[in-house]
């Protein structure tokens, strides 16, 4: 015999079946991406124009490793703009009627990672056009504006030994000596090489380049500006250069009228972050902190923004292309723009991935944190590739 309160629970959850209509599946894809998950320690989040179509532990904070260098991105492109250059001066009292400069001539740099020989021959060049012939005092390479400071919380104590070299406002040949070692003095190397190549135009010089403070009243003798910023984060990205994200993440911070420090510099990118009310901790502008977190919806939110501005394609161009720079040897076959980001038992890759069914992009961010490398690489590649091919899901 049935019961009659059975015949009432009966009736209840039929009615609320009937009224909550038909049950969806999900999508095959999203069956798919839960299966190569499993329980694994990864956060993914999917979606496009704003709208979340999947995520997976979207709000754990992790390190997101060198995808602390797309928010970097994001915030120098949104400051400065794709075009913006950083100009190296010389500086020093007025050039005479004879081609004398009677004193020192100083050599500043703004924050352009990437100063090398052909641009001090170029400065060198400049400075002869304006009537440059002798010089009575020394070259001195200014070791300002930016701080010296070369450490960060969550950094391991041989991080500024092997991964990245002092991140200086007047830089030289990444600041790594041609042993392979990272430099402590590159603005007296700097200053030394355009001693030279001023005295192979011609150019007499009193005494040794050295490095120093720079001198109050001094005027602008020469200038020799970097390549657009939008070609330098290219550069950066593609290579991940911890170096150029620390020394852009000092100019950053000195632009927004701060000291120019490695701490400044995260306090900027977490300010950027902020005003698209998105919340993370930042310590380093390249990644390399192991105390860094944001989120995976975090990063959408940011890409989502990213595609409204007008900065967008030069912030898709840089970051790398399947089987380019730190995705060279990833991912062929499938049409992305994505930041990746490694450190031990740390994976992370952030971007967009075109969908073949929608013919469009899709937004996307995956971070984890407690697998080795390449099991986490893995997964992150399967994912990629399901949604390279996965259906939009119904509204």
């Amino acid at each position: 015999m049935v019961r009659r309160g059975s015949l009432v629970l009966v009736s209840v959850v039929w009615l609320a079946v009937m009224l909550a209509g038909p049950v969806r599946a999900e999508p095959r894809w999203v069956r798919h991406i839960g299966r190569i998950l499993g329980r694994h320690p990864m956060s993914v989040v999917v979606g496009d124009a704003g709208s979340v179509w999947y995520r997976h532990r979207a709000t754990v904070g992790r390190p997101p490793a060198s995808n602390e260098k797309l928010l970097l991105s994001m915030a120098l492109l949104d400051r400065f703009g794709g075009g913006h250059t950083f100009a190296m001066r010389a500086l020093g009292p007025r050039i005479a009627a004879d081609g004398t400069v009677d004193g020192d001539l100083y050599l500043k740099g703004q924050g352009d990672p990437e100063v090398g020989d052909a641009r001090l021959d170029l400065l060198a060049s400049r400075l002869w056009a304006a009537g440059l012939r002798d010089l009575t005092g020394h070259v001195v390479g200014v070791t300002g504006p930016f701080h010296r400071d070369w450490f960060a919380p969550g950094w391991k104590s041989y991080f500024p030994a092997y991964y990245v070299a002092l991140p200086t406002a007047l830089t030289y040949r990444g600041n790594v000596a041609p042993s392979g070692k990272h430099i402590s003095n590159p603005e007296r190397r700097a200053a030394v090489y355009l001693s030279h190549a001023l005295r192979q135009l011609g150019v007499t010089i009193g005494a040794d380049a050295t490095a120093g403070r720079g001198a109050a009243g001094m005027s602008t003798l020469a200038t020799a500006s970097s390549k657009p910023l939008g070609a330098i984060v290219k550069r950066m990205d593609h290579r991940s250069i911890n170096f150029a994200a620390e020394v852009l993440g000092k100019a950053l911070a000195f632009a927004r009228g701060d000291a120019g420090t490695i701490a400044n510099g995260a306090a900027a990118i977490c300010s950027y972050e902020a005003t698209r009310h998105v919340s993370a901790t930042c310590h380093d502008s390249s990644g390399l902190s192991y105390a860094n977190r944001q989120t995976a919806i975090g990063i959408v939110h940011l890409l989502w923004d990213a595609e409204r501005q007008p900065w967008l394609g030069a912030l898709r161009d840089a970051l790398p292309a399947a089987g380019e720079g730190t995705l060279r040897h990833r991912l062929a076959g499938v049409r992305i723009h994505a930041k990746t980001g490694t450190l031990d038992h740390v994976s992370a890759l952030s971007g967009w991935v075109w969908n073949k069914p929608t013919d469009g992009w899709t937004t996307f961010s995956m971070l984890t944190s407690g697998m080795e490398e390449y099991p986490a690489k893995d997964l992150e590649n399967r994912i990629t590739r399901v949604l390279a091919n996965r259906a939009k899901p119904r509204p």
